[in-house]
Protein backbone atom coordinates (compact mmCIF):
# COMPACT_ATOMS: atom_id res chain seq x y z
CA UNK A 1 0.00 0.00 0.00
CA UNK A 2 1.48 3.38 -0.87
CA UNK A 3 2.03 5.89 1.35
CA UNK A 4 0.96 9.59 0.17
CA UNK A 5 2.31 13.33 1.59
CA UNK A 6 1.40 16.24 0.31
CA UNK A 7 3.02 19.19 1.00
CA UNK A 8 0.78 22.39 0.95
CA UNK A 9 1.66 26.19 0.70
CA UNK A 10 0.16 29.27 -0.10
CA UNK A 11 -0.27 29.74 -4.35
CA UNK A 12 1.97 26.03 -4.91
CA UNK A 13 4.69 27.80 -6.84
CA UNK A 14 7.58 28.30 -4.03
CA UNK A 15 7.57 26.59 -0.99
CA UNK A 16 5.23 23.26 -1.05
CA UNK A 17 6.86 22.51 -4.65
CA UNK A 18 10.35 22.79 -2.91
CA UNK A 19 9.38 20.77 -0.25
CA UNK A 20 7.88 18.12 -2.21
CA UNK A 21 11.00 18.05 -4.70
CA UNK A 22 13.17 17.52 -1.66
CA UNK A 23 11.32 15.07 0.79
CA UNK A 24 11.09 13.08 -3.08
CA UNK A 25 14.69 12.69 -3.21
CA UNK A 26 15.32 11.90 0.29
CA UNK A 27 12.59 9.12 -0.23
CA UNK A 28 14.36 7.97 -3.56
CA UNK A 29 18.11 7.68 -1.60
CA UNK A 30 16.40 5.92 1.26
CA UNK A 31 15.00 2.71 -1.38
CA UNK A 32 11.30 4.42 -0.29
CA UNK A 33 10.14 5.57 -3.74
CA UNK A 34 8.20 2.32 -4.95
CA UNK A 35 6.14 3.01 -1.05
CA UNK A 36 6.08 6.67 -0.92
CA UNK A 37 3.64 9.03 -3.20
CA UNK A 38 4.99 13.01 -3.08
CA UNK A 39 2.96 15.80 -4.53
CA UNK A 40 2.22 19.37 -3.27
CA UNK A 41 -0.77 21.71 -3.66
CA UNK A 42 -2.00 25.33 -2.70
CA UNK A 43 -4.67 26.61 -0.79
CA UNK A 44 -5.48 29.22 -3.51
CA UNK A 45 -5.70 28.16 -6.95
CA UNK A 46 -4.19 31.55 -8.01
CA UNK A 47 -1.51 29.87 -10.25
CA UNK A 48 -3.04 26.69 -11.18
CA UNK A 49 -1.26 25.09 -13.97
CA UNK A 50 1.88 27.56 -14.11
CA UNK A 51 5.30 26.20 -13.26
CA UNK A 52 7.36 26.79 -10.12
CA UNK A 53 8.51 30.21 -9.15
CA UNK A 54 11.68 30.72 -11.39
CA UNK A 55 13.51 31.33 -8.20
CA UNK A 56 12.47 27.85 -6.78
CA UNK A 57 13.18 26.53 -10.15
CA UNK A 58 17.24 27.57 -10.21
CA UNK A 59 17.67 26.63 -6.29
CA UNK A 60 16.62 22.92 -6.53
CA UNK A 61 18.54 22.83 -9.76
CA UNK A 62 21.51 24.10 -8.00
CA UNK A 63 21.56 21.70 -5.37
CA UNK A 64 20.64 18.88 -7.64
CA UNK A 65 16.89 18.52 -7.15
CA UNK A 66 13.62 17.93 -9.89
CA UNK A 67 12.39 21.12 -10.41
CA UNK A 68 9.31 19.72 -12.87
CA UNK A 69 6.08 21.23 -11.50
CA UNK A 70 2.46 22.28 -12.44
CA UNK A 71 1.08 24.56 -9.60
CA UNK A 72 -2.68 23.35 -8.23
CA UNK A 73 -5.15 24.02 -5.46
CA UNK A 74 -5.72 21.36 -2.45
CA UNK A 75 -9.53 19.94 -2.92
CA UNK A 76 -10.91 18.91 0.99
CA UNK A 77 -11.70 15.40 -1.54
CA UNK A 78 -7.88 14.67 -1.46
CA UNK A 79 -7.78 13.70 2.09
CA UNK A 80 -9.67 10.56 1.61
CA UNK A 81 -6.53 8.87 -0.29
CA UNK A 82 -3.80 11.43 2.13
CA UNK A 83 -1.73 9.99 4.74
CA UNK A 84 -0.38 13.26 5.76
CA UNK A 85 -0.68 16.98 4.51
CA UNK A 86 2.12 18.81 5.69
CA UNK A 87 1.75 22.35 5.70
CA UNK A 88 4.64 25.29 5.76
CA UNK A 89 3.22 27.73 8.03
CA UNK A 90 0.59 28.12 11.11
CA UNK A 91 -1.73 29.93 8.10
CA UNK A 92 -2.06 26.86 5.86
CA UNK A 93 -2.24 24.54 8.85
CA UNK A 94 -5.47 26.53 10.30
CA UNK A 95 -6.69 26.68 6.48
CA UNK A 96 -6.24 22.79 5.88
CA UNK A 97 -7.99 21.67 9.06
CA UNK A 98 -10.88 23.71 8.61
CA UNK A 99 -11.29 22.20 5.03
CA UNK A 100 -10.90 18.46 6.84
CA UNK A 101 -13.84 17.01 6.38
CA UNK A 102 -13.24 14.59 9.78
CA UNK A 103 -11.35 14.74 13.00
CA UNK A 104 -9.63 12.02 11.59
CA UNK A 105 -8.48 13.94 8.32
CA UNK A 106 -7.51 17.19 10.68
CA UNK A 107 -5.12 14.76 12.79
CA UNK A 108 -3.30 14.17 8.82
CA UNK A 109 -2.31 17.86 8.87
CA UNK A 110 1.26 18.71 10.66
CA UNK A 111 3.52 21.51 9.92
CA UNK A 112 6.80 20.53 7.94
CA UNK A 113 9.01 22.15 10.54
CA UNK A 114 7.65 19.99 13.59
CA UNK A 115 10.07 17.30 12.21
CA UNK A 116 12.75 19.64 12.85
CA UNK A 117 13.98 19.54 16.77
CA UNK A 118 16.38 22.63 15.96
CA UNK A 119 13.97 24.87 14.61
CA UNK A 120 12.72 25.63 17.90
CA UNK A 121 9.50 27.66 18.51
CA UNK A 122 8.99 29.49 14.94
CA UNK A 123 8.06 26.05 13.08
CA UNK A 124 6.42 28.53 9.87
CA UNK A 125 8.61 28.13 6.75
CA UNK A 126 8.32 31.81 5.97
CA UNK A 127 7.45 32.51 2.32
CA UNK A 128 10.17 33.68 -0.46
CA UNK A 129 7.54 35.03 -3.20
CA UNK A 130 8.06 38.94 -2.67
CA UNK A 131 12.28 39.09 -1.41
CA UNK A 132 15.23 38.76 -3.29
CA UNK A 133 16.71 35.08 -3.64
CA UNK A 134 18.18 34.53 -0.38
CA UNK A 135 14.49 34.13 0.74
CA UNK A 136 14.63 30.72 -1.40
CA UNK A 137 18.02 29.53 -0.17
CA UNK A 138 16.74 29.90 3.47
CA UNK A 139 13.59 28.16 2.61
CA UNK A 140 15.79 25.16 1.14
CA UNK A 141 17.73 25.05 3.95
CA UNK A 142 14.76 24.53 6.23
CA UNK A 143 12.91 21.99 4.07
CA UNK A 144 16.23 19.80 3.92
CA UNK A 145 16.36 20.09 7.85
CA UNK A 146 12.95 19.51 8.36
CA UNK A 147 13.12 16.33 5.54
CA UNK A 148 15.39 14.15 7.84
CA UNK A 149 12.48 13.99 10.75
CA UNK A 150 9.85 13.97 8.35
CA UNK A 151 11.31 10.79 6.64
CA UNK A 152 12.07 8.85 9.82
CA UNK A 153 8.50 9.42 10.82
CA UNK A 154 7.27 8.18 7.39
CA UNK A 155 9.69 4.90 7.52
CA UNK A 156 7.89 4.80 11.30
CA UNK A 157 4.18 4.54 9.58
CA UNK A 158 5.43 2.32 6.65
CA UNK A 159 6.98 -0.20 9.13
CA UNK A 160 3.48 -0.28 11.31
CA UNK A 161 1.90 -1.03 8.40
CA UNK A 162 3.86 -4.09 7.54
CA UNK A 163 3.83 -5.20 10.96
Amino acid sequence: MTYRVCFVCTGNICRSPMAASVFRARVAEAGLDDRVEVDSAGTGGWHEGEPADPRTVAVLEEHAYDSDHVARQFQSSWFSRLDLVIALDAGHLKALRRLAPSEDDARKVRLLRSYDPTAGHDLDVPDPYYGHRDGFEECLEMVEAASVGLLAAVREQLEGRAA
